[in-house]
């Protein structure tokens, strides 16, 4: 029996790796351990309560206010022992967290192979999103297998010089995982804390925001808030839905520029399903993350990236996502016209998702069994 490890920390590597590890699981030929570092502790607890996936190694690493070298360090001695211990024949990392960059670095050391999902992605710009970029151009090189999600992500790899032989494109599983919590949602429509799902039925729109980039901490912030504040007082009729990104940097201005606002739903941060059920019901969303922008448009939701950059440019190729930075005019004047236009809201509505059919994981458990029938 061929040995596989998944090891991941965060609440988007755990709703990317899910379909995967279940997918996987479903075949005997393999010895599947799931590790987690817990760099998001509560987040990724939920999500693994969602799937149904108990880890059978928690390493339970995150600290407050803990460095990211730090963090680096403690993944790298505690994976160390782990892989010690459990000797597994590939490891499977996904996207660009610290957890993915230490642990690949920490099986390379081993002699470990090193299966990538989601690799490629891209800004060109070392600081944005900072630490992201540096962690996947440096794991491409140490990685194994490359999963790249499109075509441009493994043209990505290519001009890195990676053997095109090691580039499979497989679409992205966070396809495979909105469509699992689709059918969740659909069976038994989840609550939404903090917020009176009502909005959703009284044929009023709905805009959904997510914000947590390091990148915008600071004037970046302030000016979102900023735009907010005047969308808020333009469209009165509209829910500007916010679940609050717990970290300091981010709720002080979101509290002092849009608290007692009567269209402004400043809620906490929600767990997997009920955010899938916030995005499925709300009609713009507002975004600086970047797993959203794979999401929304697979529920037909125009997405505006309030970043400078995307490592997802298929997105805004596609017309299902748009840059539109912070500055508060821009923010402003773009949902603007999607509340009021209805030939361009559609028209980003009705655009093509690049990133995939649901089957990224069915892909991947392929390429993996084929590789171990090759090599026996």
């Amino acid at each position: 029996m061929h040995k596989l490890s998944f090891i991941f920390g965060t609440r988007p590597e755990a709703i990317k790796l899910a379909p995967l590890i279940l997918e996987f699981k479903k075949n005997t030929s393999f010895d599947v351990n799931v590790c987690v570092t817990a760099q998001h502790r509560e987040m990724l607890d939920q999500v693994l309560e969602i799937f149904e996936i108990v880890p059978d190694v928690d390493l339970n690493l995150m600290q407050p206010n803990q460095t990211l070298s730090k963090l680096t360090a403690k993944v790298i001695n505690s994976v160390d022992e782990y892989l010690e211990k459990y000797k597994p024949d590939v490891i499977f990392v996904q996207g660009d967290t610290t957890t993915v960059f230490a642990v690949s670095l920490v099986a390379f050391y081993k002699k470990i192979k090193i299966a990538h999902v989601e690799a490629g992605l891209r800004t060109w710009n070392k600081y944005s999103p900072f630490p992201e970029e540096i962690n996947r151009v440096l794991t491409s090189r140490l990685a194994d297998f490359h999963f790249a999600p499109t075509e441009t992500s493994k043209g990505n790899l290519l001009k890195e010089g990676l053997t095109d032989e090691n580039i499979y494109i497989t679409g992205n599983t966070v396809i495979d995982a909105l469509f699992i919590a689709k059918e969740k949602i659909e069976e038994n429509m989840p609550e939404i804390p903090g917020l009176n799902t009502e909005i959703f039925s009284n044929g009023s729109k709905n805009v959904l925001i997510t914000g947590h980039r390091r990148e915008n901490f600071g004037k970046g912030f302030e000016q979102i808030c900023q735009a907010l504040q005047e969308l808020s007082n333009e469209f009165p009729d509209v829910n500007f839905i916010y679940p609050v990104h717990l970290n300091p940097n981010v709720q002080e201005p979101v509290r002092k520029y849009l608290s007692g606002r009567k269209n402004i739903h400043l809620i906490e941060p929600l767990s997997y399903l009920p955010f899938v059920a916030a995005m499925y019901k709300s009609d713009i969303v507002l975004t600086d993350s970047g797993g959203v922008q794979e999401e929304a448009p697979s529920f037909g939701k125009p997405v505006l990236v309030m970043r400078e950059n995307t490592e997802r440019p298929e997105a805004v190729t596609a017309g299902t996502v748009k840059l539109v930075g912070t500055d508060p005019g821009k923010i402003f004047n773009e949902v603007k016209l999607l509340l009021t236009d209805s030939a361009a809201y559609s028209k980003m509505a009705n655009a093509v998702n690049p990133y995939g059919d649901g089957l990224a994981s069915k892909r991947i458990v392929k390429i993996i069994s084929q590789y171990f029938n090759e090599k026996n």
